[in-house]
């Protein structure tokens, strides 16, 4: 079952470029994209049980990627969170996991490692044989 996934990216090239990458690299089904804070936490509150994987910038043009990791802290198990950034610094990644990220990751320098993150989460929900997530809100 592919792993869905809803992603928090607000620069357009970057946003595309990791799709592409994303669906050659693992069986990913995107469910959505936002690119501001609020945008993102409007979608997760309508959807809580629709995604696997959460992929949050930290710095968008409106709001913080860290608000929305914090806002789910109450996700519901075998939902992770990772966050995708540029600004991977030891102290930026200690605090987005102290507010609940499972994972951080540099844009830059550490793809292979949050995708092959990616590949391990859609074995994992293949061996559990999980089933079809809920409907998506509109």
């Amino acid at each position: 079952m592919p792993l869905s996934t809803f992603l928090v990216e607000d620069n357009p090239h970057i946003r595309h470029a990791l799709i592409a990458a994303m669906e050659d690299a693992v069986d990913v089904h995107l469910i959505g994209t936002a690119t501001t804070e609020a945008e993102a936490v409007a979608w997760l509150d309508g959807n809580p049980g629709a995604w696997d994987l959460l992929v949050v910038d930290l710095f968008l043009n409106e709001g913080s990627g860290l608000g929305i990791v914090k806002r789910c802290g109450r996700c519901r198990p075998g939902q992770r969170v990772v966050v995708l950034t540029n600004y991977a610094t030891g102290e930026i990644a200690d605090w987005a996991r102290e507010l609940g990220a499972d994972a951080v990751f540099d844009k830059a320098g550490e793809l292979d490692g949050f995708f092959a993150l990616c590949a391990n989460l859609e074995a994992e929900g293949r061996a559990r044989g999980d089933e079809p997530r809920e409907t998506l809100a509109p």
